[in-house]
């Protein structure tokens, strides 16, 4: 499980893969800040992912890799 103020490879891919759907515009950094908590939401929000809005768990996860290609 990843939130804001996590860092890491794991928040770096999946900064990636938003990318990918095009709802994260900011740098694949590795940080998880405000802006990747607010588009994580929006990708949850849009699939009915309401449990653990701006929380990266594990539903998200594999709902996010069904969607996306390995960064």
């Amino acid at each position: 499980m990843l939130r804001r103020g996590d860092s890491g490879p794991q928040v770096r891919e999946l900064q990636q893969r938003l990318q990918q759907l095009h709802l994260y515009r900011g740098q694949a950094d590795g940080a998880f800040d405000r802006s990747l908590e607010d588009s994580l939401r929006m990708y949850q929000w849009a699939r009915g992912l309401r449990d653990n809005l701006g929380v990266y768990d594990e539903p998200t996860r594999r709902q996010l890799e069904s969607e996306t290609t390995q960064p």
